[in-house]
């Protein structure tokens, strides 16, 4: 199976949490599986500008990048953050490959301006070039791709030179899991998965369901972002595999591929039914 697994900055901050991180990748690989993985890093962001003395401002959860964040951003994910899961992975005895966008031109961004709002260089995916990915994944190796990347180019109206536009992962990970041809996408992080009003897992979530978590009160705060990622995920990849899963664990990639395991999203139940 081919997987696309979006991991998150908390989860690498650290170097304890990292390595098990790595060890579940390469379980994941020596069960014959082939993977891609997709990285965040807001808090070493956070950390790198607050020490150049960068005021932090956000609109709906997504940072607002001026010139300046937006060279932070870059240096933060495509250098330290994806650097050092690469030797990580490395060290796992994973073959690793760290891509941005500009890689190959594997991905460029368009502007983002939710309901209007100029955000900077903030940005969505737009065209995907996925020969590099597959190529690095038929020669065995697991391509780490830090989500930041040019605009779409001269060619198309847009100026040179510009930084590279700031992506934000979990939004990132749908479209990429659909060009890249993945059968599953696994959001692991810090929580078992979507939890009821009792605190128990649950183990499916349609669309509907979601809406009606929302609408109780059951789901707030940093879940929110969570469903709404798993949701747009979906929606890009309605016969995937796509689920928010814990990271804490060995082999968790394995494990996130279970039905005991994480929260599953599915259109309808009936798809739940048959896929099991």
């Amino acid at each position: 199976m081919r997987i696309l697994v979006k991991i998150g900055g908390a989860q690498l901050e650290a170097a304890a949490p990292r390595a098990q991180l790595c060890e579940a990748i390469a379980a994941a690989r020596r069960a014959g599986h082939e993977l891609i993985v997709v990285h965040g890093g807001g808090n070493q962001i956070r950390r790198l500008g607050q020490a150049l003395g960068l005021a932090e401002r956000y609109h709906d959860g997504l940072r607002i990048t001026d010139a300046r964040t937006a060279e932070v951003v870059l240096m933060v994910l495509g250098g330290q953050v994806n650097r050092t899961l690469v030797a990580s992975l490395q060290q796992a005895g994973v073959d690793a490959v760290g891509l941005s966008g500009a890689d190959g031109g594997t991905f460029t961004a368009r502007k983002l301006q939710p309901g209007g709002k100029d955000l900077g260089f903030v940005g969505a995916i737009d065209r995907v070039r996925p020969q590099l990915v597959l190529s690095l994944l038929a020669a065995g190796y697991v391509p780490v791709l830090a989500t930041v990347a040019p605009g779409p180019g001269p060619n198309d109206g847009a100026p040179a030179g510009e930084p590279f536009f700031n992506l934000n992962a979990d939004h990132a990970a749908g479209p990429l899991c659909r060009a890249f041809a993945c059968s599953a996408l696994l959001f692991l992080t810090d929580v078992p998965g979507v939890l009821a009003a009792d605190r128990r897992r649950i183990a499916t979530l349609t669309p509907a369901d979601c809406a009606e978590l929302q609408r109780r009160g059951t789901v707030s705060g940093g879940m929110l972002p969570k469903l709404d990622a798993a949701l747009l995920a979906l929606a890009d990849n309605p016969a995937a595999l796509v689920k928010i899963a814990p990271a804490a664990a060995p082999d968790a990639v394995l494990q996130a591929l279970q039905h005991d395991t994480g929260t599953r999203f599915v259109v309808t139940h009936a798809q739940e039914a048959r896929h099991g």
